[in-house]
Order: structure tokens, then C-alpha cells, then sequence
């Protein structure tokens, strides 16, 4: 067979049934081989890099290797930020990208670029395969790097020539994900530092989503009766209506929320990198703290904070081992009164008033009708921006597998990660939230979105400016305002134009007749926000900043 043939029987092994992407002609000998299978749907973009968000997305979503398709050098620049993306949000994705022909190396070709070196930093593993009898080899090896360990981004670099060639290819059957568990040793030692815990606190990251680990994460919680906190965008880790999960570390959490951590004497750590942002700026945990971190990856372990217990092992298998061992001392000394004091604080600051503004928009509204009106399962996306805060704050994940969003911060993310998530899940209702400057970056594939039939609701925040870069010059050179300033379209003529179902809310009372609309419609529809740029954040104004800023000075 040629080794496009062997791909596509390696995507057919691996279970991949859509592979996202932007024609190349470096690449045409693998789209032909596409072109016979029926099994393998090829969804074309707009931009490579809206088909890595998808990509991403839908591996996220579905629990298996995403797959994105580019073409050389202007191609793989251009999706290189999902391939960022899905390295900050753990996520299995392979790349495959058509390079030029092998006798043309060298010589800076048309759209030359040494790719490997390119994407070397931003991946698990990245490779040029130079011999079509090695095309099994490496193509197989990527899904295993990719979904193994701590999951991420694999890159592959494909000359045309090598995959037209033919030869007698043989392939190795599917890898499965390695699981491994804590020895005996471990758990004695992990219930030995537990045992005379009073205040432990669980911090969940990605480690238990990925490894399905949701339902023993709740079911060692109860048993102990020890609160949860959700690492950086990892909310749906545990349900957020359950009364032993205490918030969300995020960017601007409540103060009254991380002092949660700070009360602490004692944390289990599962699954979880200690991002910049989980941690509040690498400050949030003091030596006096003792430290369990249990991690599938070794080099994780120590990395920000060295544990007193650092555990290699798959977050469900180390919960099931825990669970399971009825022989050893147990906590018995938690303190019951401090676990339901933090759960009050984590109401107190997270519940909305229901009010009816008929004038103007009110962000909290906004989430409170989705919260309202969305089944449970329903998945969010959002992207990077301010806009955010109000839904890290107040909306209430209470089903695992109900939120993707790009750790990276990557703006442009919402939308078409909302594609890559209903075509992974069409039975779900999926929603997207975005600012006017994370929407109009990945706009495009609106069109994507009419062309495949792809029903997901758009909601676009719209204050005419980058918002969080607008905060943060105000905090450091208030008054100069430089760059952050935008101007928009008529956000519904725009969607209009694309054929999809198109509104504009400029007060809450409006929003949930139109939300209403707009998921009863049954194809792809955006909804224009217009809210009021002074208030910058969910907790602060524009005004309140340069007040500050003065007193400061």
C-alpha cells in the first residue's frame, strides 16, 4: 500500500472518524486515500488554525486523538496555536503535515521550513519520516506519545513523495493508554501524612478528566468528607452544586475563595500541572502546608512545589486504589464545620440575584438564564478575555465533561472549539462564549459551520475593546490607552450574511426570549451582547481601577 493508505489504516485502528484541516497540495496522496474511506470524514476549514481548535475540542470531548491535516510551512505556522493548545490543555492531538519533496530539501524550497525544529518546543514529540516502509512505525508511535502520559501534541512531517510511494507495509495493532497504579507502599504512606490532616483540600486538574476519573474523584471525596477546588478551567472535574466543592482557581478568583487553600494544613493534589494561574502567580501554597501530589507524570512531581508525597500514577487507578483499602489508619480528624464554613463562602460570593434590567446588560443575568435554560449536559466553550470571569465565577458545571476551554489562553478558541465539540457529541446542546475580539479572529468558520449543518449558539460580549489587556494598562498606566481600543461590525447583519441565525441584546430582559430562539433553531447561531466597557471585570470598573491607581500614587 502507499503510505497515505497506511495512515488512514492507522486512523481507522485508532478509532479517528473526522480529521480536521485546510487542503494542501503537499498533502493530496493523503486526501485521496480519504477520499475511499467512508469511515473518515475530512472537515474543512477556513484556517488551519480554527481546525486545530476543533481538532482539539473534539478530541477533548470524545476521549480520543485529535487530528488535524496542513500543508508546509504557512500551514503548520498556522496551526501551530492548537497545537500550543492542546500542550497547555493535555490533550492527545496528532498533526500530520505535508512537507515538500524529498529531493527539494535543502534548498529552501517553496514553503520550506525544517518542521521539526519548528514545533520542538510546543510538543511532545515531533519527526520527519524520510522512508515509506517506516510510515507504520512513526505514525503509530505518534498516537502512543500523544496519548500517553501526560497527553499532548505530536507533530509528524510528511514529504509528498514519501507518502505517494508504495511498499509492503505492515502494521502493528492499536496501542491502549498506559494506567499506572500506586504500589501498597504509596497508599500507606498517602493515609499515614492524611491521617492527622483537619482541614485537607483536593485540587483537581486535568489528570481527572482525562483519565475519567470524575465519579471515584466524588466518590473518595464523600467518603472523607474533604473538600474539592477546581484547578485552572477544569470546572466540570466535580459537580459545582455538590456541597463539598468549594470554587474554581482562576484569574481574579475571589479573595475569600483562595483563602480556602490558604486555610488548608493539608493538599491532595490530583491531576494537576500548578499552572501560573491555579496557583495565583506561584504564591498560593506556604511550606507549613503538607503536599500529596499524584500525577502521571514524573516530571510533573516537584516541578512548582515539591510534594511530601508524589505519586506517579493514572488519577482513576490511584482513586480506586485508595478507595479500595479498607486496612489502613484513616482520617478521622477533619474538621466537619470548617468544610461546610468554606462551601458557605463559595455560595455566598458565587450566587446571583435574579433581577430583570430592561436598560442595560448585566453579565451575571446573562449566565444565571444559561444556567437556567441549558440542560445539565449541556457543553460550554468559552475563550480568552474578561468576558470569562462572570462565567468561571457564577455558572454551575454539575456534570463531568460539560466544559472546554483552552488553558492557553488562546483567543479565537470558542467557536470553533464548539464545532470540533458538537461534532463529537451531536447529542448534546453546545454553547460558545467569546468578547468581540476573541469572535472576530476565527469568524470565518461560521461558514464551516452553515457548510456541515453544525448547530451550536455563539455568544459574542461585545465591549469594543481587547478587554483584559484594557484592565491590565489601566492597573499599570492608567488613562494611557494604546492598541486595546476596537472597532466592529453589525455583529447580525455579519451572521445574517452567513446564513446563520443572527440577534442583538442590549438589556438581560431580552436575553432569554432570544436564547430561546436561537437553540430552538437548529443551526448555527450567534448572539450579539452589547455591554458596557466600565465595567472591565466581574469585579471591578474602569473607574475603580483609576481610583487606585491614584490613592497608589
Amino acid at each position: 500500500m502507499t503510505g497515505a493508505r497506511a495512515i488512514v489504516e492507522i486512523l481507522k485502528q485508532e478509532g479517528i472518524t473526522h480529521v480536521f484541516g485546510v487542503p494542501g497540495e503537499s498533502f493530496t496522496p493523503l486526501l485521496d486515500a480519504l477520499y475511499d474511506e467512508t469511515s473518515i470524514r475530512f472537515i474543512t476549514t477556513r484556517h488551519e488554525g480554527g481546525a486545530s481548535f476543533m481538532a482539539e475540542a473534539y478530541g477533548k470531548v470524545t476521549g480520543t486523538v485529535g487530528v488535524v491535516l496542513g500543508a508546509r510551512a504557512v500551514g503548520g505556522a498556522n496551526l501551530s496555536i492548537g497545537v500550543h493548545t492542546a500542550r497547555e490543555n493535555s490533550t492527545p492531538l496528532v498533526v500530520l503535515l505535508g512537507q515538500v519533496k524529498s529531493r527539494f530539501r535543502g534548498r529552501e524550497g517553496f514553503q520550506e521550513v525544517d518542521l521539526t525544529r519548528f514545533f520542538g518546543d510546543i510538543c511532545k514529540w515531533a519527526v520527519e519520516v524520510h522512508d515509506v516502509e517506516r510510515i507504520p512505525e512513526f505514525v503509530q508511535r505518534a498516537f502512543r506519545v500523544a496519548k500517553s502520559g501526560r497527553p499532548g501534541p505530536v507533530v509528524l512531517s510528511l514529504p509528498e513523495d514519501v507518502l505517494a510511494q508504495a511498499a509492503d507495509l505492515r502494521l502493528r495493532p492499536a496501542s491502549a493508554r498506559p494506567c499506572p497504579r500506586p504500589s501498597q507502599a504509596e497508599i500507606a504512606a498517602f493515609y499515614q501524612l492524611l491521617r492527622d490532616a483537619r482541614r485537607p483540600l483536593i485540587i483537581a486538574g486535568a489528570g481527572v478528566n482525562l483519565a475519567d476519573a470524575e465519579s471515584s474523584l466524588q466518590r473518595f471525596a464523600e467518603k472523607w468528607q474533604i473538600p474539592v477546588i477546581a484547578a485552572w478551567r477544569r470546572h466540570d472535574v466535580f459537580p459545582n452544586n455538590h456541597p463539598l466543592y468549594v470554587g474554581h482557581l482562576q484569574m481574579g478568583t475571589f479573595s475569600a475563595i483562595v483563602d480556602t487553600v490558604r486555610q488548608a494544613d493539608t493538599i491532595i493534589a490530583i491531576g494537576t500541572r500548578f499552572s501560573e494561574i491555579t496557583t495565583q502567580g506561584y504564591a498560593l501554597l506556604s511550606p507549613a502546608q503538607k503536599l500529596i501530589h499524584i500525577d502521571i507524570e514524573y516530571a510533573m512531581l516537584g516541578k512548582v512545589y515539591a510534594p511530601d508525597l508524589g505519586i506517579v500514577a493514572d488519577a482513576n487507578e490511584a482513586l480506586l486504589a485508595l478507595l479500595a483499602d479498607e486496612e489502613l489508619p484513616k482520617p478521622a480528624n477533619i474538621d466537619k464545620q470548617w468544610v461546610q464554613e468554606r462551601r458557605r463562602v463559595y455560595e455566598q460570593w458565587t450566587t446571583i440575584a435574579e433581577a430583570n434590567n430592561t436598560a442595560s446588560v448585566d453579565q451575571k443575568q446573562i449566565i444565571r438564564t444559561m444556567q437556567q435554560m441549558l440542560p445539565a449536559d449541556a457543553i460550554i466553550t468559552n475563550d480568552a478575555g474578561n468576558f470569562a470571569g462572570w462565567l468561571h465565577s457564577f455558572y454551575q458545571f454539575k456534570q463531568k465533561k460539560t466544559y472546554v476551554g483552552a488553558a492557553s489562553g488562546a483567543m479565537g478558541y470558542a467557536l470553533p472549539a464548539a464545532l470540533g465539540a458538537k461534532l463529537g457529541r451531536p447529542d448534546r446542546t453546545v454553547v460558545a462564549l467569546a468578547g468581540d475580539g476573541g469572535f472576530m479572529m476565527t469568524v470565518q468558520e461560521l461558514e464551516t459551520a452553515v457548510r456541515y449543518h453544525i448547530p451550536v449558539v455563539s455568544l459574542i460580549f461585545n465591549n469594543n475593546m481587547y478587554g483584559s489587556i484594557r484592565m491590565h494598562q489601566e492597573k499599570a498606566h492608567p488613562y494611557r490607552v494604546i492598541g486595546s481600543e476596537l472597532g466592529n461590525p453589525d455583529f447580525q447583519r455579519l451572521g445574517e450574511s452567513f446564513g446563520v441565525f443572527s440577534a442583538t441584546v442590549t438589556a438581560d430582559a431580552q436575553f432569554a426570549d432570544v436564547f430561546r430562539a436561537a437553540l430552538d433553531a437548529q443551526k448555527p447561531a450567534i448572539i450579539e451582547i452589547v455591554c458596557d466597557p466600565e465595567q472591565i471585570s466581574v469585579q471591578q470598573t474602569i473607574t475603580s481601577i483609576r481610583n487606585a491607581s491614584s490613592k497608589q500614587e
